[in-house]
């Protein structure tokens, strides 16, 4: 019997990038059912005024693409795994991210749109409103199933939800599958929360 997986991501997130990557590695090596949501770091990050002024920006423009993800979520649910893969290898892989402010991703958009043949008008919904209830709603599937104070990704693995695991290169073969069993086994002991430490690199798309 497959493990199921949920999964939750900002397209915009690098953090959330490898670990989506990662998961794919899983797909090859072990039985895992993976079942991808939208969610939302400007919504994560409301009302934060703490944040720098720069990452503001960031955050604004990560709208546009949480949003056109819940339309495909909504219209094409089948596509949202091709259509989270094409963007991110845009937007991590090709040096496409990182950009500021409302609409910076408009391009981005309209090209991975147009590469996986779905309709072009689903773009129309990345500097609107249209979408923002039912965006709002898978991100707050998130919240309920791993709490407050987290960030992308979030992965519900069987029965247990965590942030994480936030990883800065990906696990490839047999190493991918034997990290996610060593994180099914420790997510589903009832009594963990919590594992960290500081990071000491960037993410590394390719390494």
């Amino acid at each position: 019997m497959s493990e199921k997986v949920t999964f939750w991501f900002d397209a915009t997130c690098p953090f959330c990038w490898i670990t989506s990557r990662w998961m794919k590695q899983v797909e090859q090596v072990r039985d895992v059912e993976v079942h991808w949501v939208p969610m939302s770091l400007g919504v994560l990050n409301e009302g934060r005024e703490e944040l720098s002024d720069d990452y503001k920006e960031h955050i604004k423009a990560a709208w546009g693409p949480a949003r056109v993800a819940t339309k495909v979520a909504l219209e094409a649910p089948e596509r949202l795994d091709d259509f989270y893969t094409a963007i991110g290898t845009k937007l991590h892989n090709e040096g496409q991210g990182g950009r500021h402010g409302f609409g910076a991703y408009d391009d981005v958009i309209a090209q991975t749109l147009d590469e996986l043949d779905l309709n072009p008008a689903i773009a129309e919904v990345a500097n609107t409103e249209d979408v923002d209830k039912q965006m709002r709603e898978f991100h707050q599937q998130a919240m309920d199933a791993v709490g407050n104070d987290v960030g992308t990704p979030v992965l519900k693995l069987g029965d247990a939800a965590f942030f994480g695991p936030v990883l800065t290169r990906i696990p490839k073969g047999e190493e991918a599958g034997k990290l996610f069993d060593a994180s099914v086994t420790l997510g589903n002991y009832p009594h963990f929360f919590e594992l960290k430490r500081s990071r000491t690199e960037n993410p590394q798309f390719d390494a």
